[in-house]
């Protein structure tokens, strides 16, 4: 799929706003890609189809998410649905085959430990976008210009802390996301 067949689908898809931000993220995906020597191509076309579920109907997420035997994820937040079941919709409706892909959508929510370099591209993109306006986004932009591994721990620190603050349950994956990045870090181990 090309990025502009990608591009028409998502603003067809998207409410305004979420298009707009979804652009937001493909201009930052790019720039990081450019920075740090991923696939620009991919790295835009992930960014594109990163919420292509978002404003899915949450039963036809959780249908999905069974399916995917992601049965755990219904005890939590439905917002997390989007990630995962957006990466197998793109691939079910819109024939997006790349594995990278798929993963880089997949895990622009919660994180995965030992995330390749696409997937923390789109993870750190889809926070820093300039659309995004919220206390600490400069901070973690200006993180994502020197260190990509440090704008995945310190986006992490933000969510982790968000959802502290609301008093809201925060799923495994993210802490485990979290207790695998900052030991690589300290080591100097590049992920």
């Amino acid at each position: 799929m090309r990025l502009e067949e990608a591009k028409r689908i998502i603003k067809e898809t998207l409410p305004e706003k979420r298009y707009i931000h979804t652009l937001g993220v493909v201009e930052t995906a790019i720039q990081l890609a450019r920075q740090y020597g991923a696939q620009e191509d991919q790295a835009a076309l992930a960014a594109m189809l990163h919420d292509y579920a978002k404003y899915r109907n949450v039963s036809e997420m959780q249908r999905v998410a069974v399916e995917l035997g992601l049965d755990e994820l219904l005890n939590y937040d439905e917002e997390l649905l989007h990630a995962p079941v957006g990466a197998e919709l793109v691939k079910r409706e819109l024939g997006v085959e790349d594995a990278d892909i798929y993963q880089a959508i997949a895990n622009h929510t919660t994180g995965a430990p030992n995330m390749p370099l696409l997937d923390q591209i789109i993870f750190v993109a889809d926070a820093i976008e300039p659309n995004r306006h919220y206390p600490g986004v400069e901070q973690l932009r200006q993180i994502a210009q020197e260190d990509l591994t440090q704008a995945v721990i310190a986006t992490l620190v933000q969510t982790i802390s968000f959802l502290c603050k609301k008093q809201t349950v925060i799923f495994p994956l993210t802490i485990e996301t979290y207790n695998a990045f900052v030991p690589e870090k300290r080591k100097g181990t590049v992920l």
